[in-house]
């Protein structure tokens, strides 16, 4: 097996060989949040906006991302995911929505950047859907929460 590097022998980047890994259960989630005003997360979260239901449109922009990644993301291999959940909830404390993407796959190669991708699309739509009566949203703090299988084994964040 050749190593694991985004590097061919030339110094040439190109896609990783993943041919002689073992197939193993992977399972990845991470997070994206949008700081908003206050009236903007109130408009979401009664179903008040004009354009619909938010959260349902950035739930899916974030599962459609997720199994588009490879399209996305130069080197990112192509994979068969067996689930991708997209949890979005809102916090009014802080004035923001919480995305947390989780994709799983039985496979050679991680799902973290199909989480990670699903997490930031989801973000943006929801950036875009409300942009016309809040343009100061920030995204924020995107981040691997964790991830399960694969040669490296297991990995958490610290809190």
């Amino acid at each position: 097996m050749t190593s694991l590097t985004h590097l061919n022998e030339k110094g040439e980047a190109h896609m990783v060989d993943v041919g002689g890994k073992n197939i193993s259960h992977r399972v990845a989630t991470a997070r994206s949040t949008v700081k908003m005003l206050p009236e903007t997360l109130a408009m979401i979260t009664e179903g008040t906006h004009k354009k619909g239901d938010v959260f349902a449109v950035a739930r899916i922009a974030g599962i459609q991302a997720a199994k588009k990644c490879s399209d996305l993301i130069p080197l990112c291999h192509p994979l068969m995911l067996t689930k991708i959940a997209v949890d979005i909830r809102a916090n009014s404390e802080q004035n923001t929505v919480i995305i947390e993407a989780t994709c799983q796959l039985d496979g050679k190669t991680g799902v973290e950047m199909e989480a990670l991708t699903a997490a930031s699309v989801a973000a943006l739509t929801l950036y875009d859907m409300c942009k016309a009566v809040d343009k100061g949203m920030v995204i924020c703090e995107t981040k691997l929460l964790k991830k399960t299988g694969g040669k490296s084994g297991d990995w958490q964040i610290e809190r």
